[in-house]
């Protein structure tokens, strides 16, 4: 088959929907596939990655932007998957899809889009008006989980045209993310102790992972002065979280990393006794990096989010959302339940049956040749 994939941003761009297309597009080369992504280029300067078709925006803001002229060149393609949200061109497709009946248009539903002021009004009134016409415009559409997508903006859509869905898991690559001995450089070099508790956080800390819930896990972490942390991602807001670390006395057991090279951040997840994913609403409507932590062997705990606790009930806790109090009684008590070290080889186990990216994109392919 040739296939496009449609979405926002990609690599180098850290962000879980990017990631996750990076890999379904991996792997379904490796069955043989052309696939062939498009994306707006922000940024003269950024990378280029092969098999990629990069568009400069009519405009753009934040990872909102109009790319209209690659659209001519997908009736060619035998299937057309666009990943949403995309403002700015996602909405092009509704035309689009009207002038090319034959060609089977799929839409994942990764998350939604939110945030405070003008710009959440924004968001809920599209969200009203034109995430409907999109969604219903595909001949299939995908969700990481039913449980997610049933709690969404998009209920009433999915409600309404649950023959069109999918329940498609976002994977992990059980080649780079596995158990390993704990590497005491790293201990070193970040100056902390190796008898301590670790606690692992990896997200983004841009404006776009806003959602990710940094603050309430630093006002958790200072419930107890036998954790210590490490927080890897890298952007604007990164400043504004260390200073409070600072300000809540954190600052010699909470190392912020900065963005980890690929090929160490599994070294990263081995440090760990816990992986903590304290995100605040809807916008984290899966979490990929709770599958990277548990193929690594470490338990997780995460908040009470559609979709997020599917995961982390497999092997860790729940807490409540934006809830510092609960979330340190999560930690606590996830840590005491996972002390026996013979958990790691379960939990492996589990996320190499249900979620390697082998047997995800088997799942996507077999939906694809259902619309041929």
């Amino acid at each position: 088959m040739k296939i496009a994939q449609i979405i926002c941003s990609y690599p180098p761009y850290r962000g879980g929907m990017g990631n996750s297309v990076f890999e379904n597009s991996k792997y379904l080369r490796k069955l043989g596939h052309s696939v062939e992504v498009f994306t707006p280029l922000y940024n003269e300067s950024e990378t280029k990655l092969q098999n990629v078709t990069y568009e400069k925006p009519t405009f753009s803001f934040g990872k909102a932007a109009r790319i209209k002229k690659f659209l001519n060149k997908l009736s060619s393609f035998d299937i057309v998957h666009l990943h949403y949200p995309f403002f700015g061109t996602a909405e092009l497709f509704v035309k689009w899809k009207k002038e090319n009946p034959n060609v089977p248009l799929v839409i994942t539903y990764h998350m939604d889009a939110t945030a405070s002021g003008w710009k959440g009004l924004i968001f809920k009134v599209y969200s009203k008006i034109l995430m409907p016409k999109i969604l219903n415009s595909a001949d299939a559409l995908i969700a990481s989980t039913f449980d997610f997508v049933s709690n969404s903006e998009a209920k009433n859509v999915y409600k309404k045209t649950k023959e069109k869905w999918f329940e498609v898991p976002f994977g992990v690559d059980i080649e780079k993310f596995k158990i390993r001995e704990k590497d005491e450089k790293l201990f070193e070099k970040h100056n902390l102790d190796k008898n301590k508790k670790t606690v692992l956080f990896v997200g983004g800390m841009d404006k776009g992972h806003h959602f990710k819930g940094v603050p309430v896990l630093l006002k958790a972490l200072e419930k107890n002065k036998n954790w210590q942390c490490i927080l890897i991602g890298g952007g604007e807001l990164k400043k504004g979280f260390e200073d409070l670390a600072n300000k809540l006395n954190l600052s010699e057991r909470v190392k912020f990393v900065g963005n980890v090279a690929d090929d160490l951040l599994p070294m990263y997840y081995n440090l760990a006794d816990l992986f903590v994913l304290p995100s605040i609403n809807n916008a984290e409507a899966f979490g990929m990096v709770l599958l990277e932590a548990l193929a690594s062997g470490v338990p997780v705990v995460a908040t009470n989010l559609p979709g997020v606790k599917k995961i982390a009930e497999k092997g860790g806790g729940v807490v409540e959302v934006n809830d510092s109090e609960s979330l340190a009684r999560g930690i606590e008590n996830t840590l005491k339940k996972y002390e026996d070290k013979n958990f790691k080889k379960e939990l492996q186990e589990m996320v190499q049956k249900d979620y390697s990216w082998e047997f995800v994109v088997a799942s996507l392919e077999k939906i694809y040749k259902g619309l041929l």
